[in-house]
């Protein structure tokens, strides 16, 4: 049979159809190819440094040309850069031969990129966002070894501890160090479509309290069940992401570590949120539907009126706004009000996310950094354009009275937002951090997972004990891998 062409070529390219002269250099090579491959490499390599410019030595400064002075800051939010780059002026202008260098990226690449520059101890920025879900996981290790600076010296000395939401410290915070400066508070309140709540007779006092709220949704899905798509929902809960649990155990002033250290995940608070929770988002009696945190599907099914209020974070309400200000069923007719307390007279807001800002032990200048810390965290300037725009409350306090947080907005009806969130401010629970925190979140929502599974399998039959049980599991291949950790 003959060979097809295809064939024949590979078998041309074959080392035993090469060329004799090639066959018997191999062989006199007394090592082999490799290392002759090596050896050429670096010859190339070496030619190349000579030929080619290397980096550029670091921009001048003033008629002396003297070395600027770069400091990098690291951030995973637009907006965050965005507020930097305003900020970046003024310092520049206060501090001849320094150059801000503000960088985005997404929030893993800044965790992960971060994380290998410290361990190659190279290209480490000097300032950097982190944010609170995966702060503490820099926490591992001997204090020697993290590499942040303690800020609680200057904090002190500056009397800032006094000055800032004293809560807010304690997601940055571990063994007595307080490795973060907080960026935001984070208050979570609800907010509603003041015309669709007007046109279905719920009374906004009458959320004061979750059961309060429970009683008017599950009226409301009465009401509207003829309406088309099956009725409308009062509140949108996700039952498949922890952010709407977290905010309830945080309310309960649960969470997922102690102020020791200690994981407590499986304590009672937590198993009670979630035999609490589960039944509101999924099951034949469900109260609450599920469109995402944010995102078109998100805005939409608020437009249509397809659910009528929301957990809001202040730095959510500022995306729901920006997101859908040109629409006019909801501008005007959008509105907050304070979270239901579990219990009367009870805490009635929560947490929702958070961000810190550190200075890396790397950078050659701490004064010089911290003294940039304090220009783009606390001061008048840096508060008014923070909120102004992100709708981010900063947490020191005394920024609340300032005039850019008395002004109303036209798409909350009229109503004084910064103020809204900063009457709850101070009631903000802690969280507290741990290096296994991002564990801990994670086994937490394969809980909230399975019980969501076994709830729509299997109604309310056993279904405590199930909560309790699967918490136990999961806590323990937590406390598994923090046993192999000293720290």
């Amino acid at each position: 049979m003959a060979v097809p062409p295809s064939t024949r070529r590979l078998a041309a390219a074959t080392p035993d159809h090469l060329p004799g002269w090639w066959d018997e250099f191999r062989h006199r090579l007394p090592l082999g190819l490799a290392p002759l491959v090596i050896v050429v490499a670096t010859l190339l390599s070496g030619l190349y440094l000579l030929v080619v410019p290397g980096r550029p030595a670091p921009p001048k400064a003033g008629a002396d040309s003297t070395p600027a002075t770069v400091l990098r800051v690291w951030t995973f939010a637009a907006e965050h850069r965005n507020s930097y780059l305003a900020a970046k002026p003024g310092f520049e202008r206060a501090h001849p031969g320094v150059i801000i260098d503000p960088k985005q990226f997404d929030m893993l690449t800044v965790t992960n990129r971060l994380r290998s520059a410290m361990w190659s101890l190279s290209d480490v920025p000097e300032l950097v966002d982190i944010e609170i879900s995966t702060a503490g996981t820099f926490f591992r290790g001997p204090s020697e070894q993290i590499g942040f600076l303690d800020l609680r010296p200057r904090l002190e000395r500056e009397g800032l501890l006094d000055r800032i939401v004293r809560t807010r410290f304690a997601p940055y915070s571990h063994r007595g160090a307080i490795y973060g400066l907080p960026h935001d508070v984070h208050p979570v309140l609800i907010a509603y479509r003041r015309d669709l709540f007007a046109r279905y007779g719920i009374d906004p006092a009458k959320l004061a309290t979750w059961d309060g709220l429970i009683a008017e949704a599950r009226r409301l899905r009465v009401l509207t069940r003829n309406e088309p798509g099956g009725g409308r929902f009062l509140i949108q809960l996700p039952d498949a992401t922890i952010q709407g649990i977290e905010t309830i155990l945080f309310q309960c002033d649960g969470g997922y570590f102690d102020a020791q250290g200690a994981l407590r995940m499986d304590d009672e608070i937590a198993a009670t949120c979630l035999e609490w929770y589960v039944p509101l988002v999924c099951g034949p009696d469900a109260i609450s539907v599920d469109f995402a945190a944010s995102g078109p599907m998100f805005n939409k099914a608020l437009r249509n009126g397809d659910y009528l209020a929301c957990l809001a974070p202040d730095w959510k309400a500022g995306v729901i706004e920006r997101d859908t200000s040109a629409w006019p069923e909801l501008r005007g007719n959008m509105a907050l009000i304070p979270m239901p307390a579990m219990v009367a007279g009870g805490r009635r807001t929560s947490t929702w996310g958070g961000t810190m800002m550190a200075i890396t032990k790397a950078s050659a200048d701490h004064e010089r950094c911290w003294q940039l810390l304090k220009h783009l965290y606390v001061t008048p300037e840096s508060w008014d354009r923070q909120w102004r725009e992100t709708g981010i409350l900063p947490p020191v306090k005394e920024s609340w009275s300032r005039p850019a947080f008395q002004e109303r907005s036209e798409y909350w009806s009229g109503q004084q937002v910064a103020q809204e969130y900063a009457r709850v401010a101070d009631q903000v629970p802690p969280q507290y951090a741990h290096p296994f925190v991002t564990l801990a979140k994670s086994k937490f929502t394969e809980v909230l997972s399975s019980c969501v599974a076994r709830y729509k399998a299997r109604g309310r039959d056993g279904f405590g004990d199930f909560v309790r049980a699967d918490l136990r599991a999961k806590a323990a291949e937590v406390r598994q891998q923090m046993a192999r950790n000293p720290f």
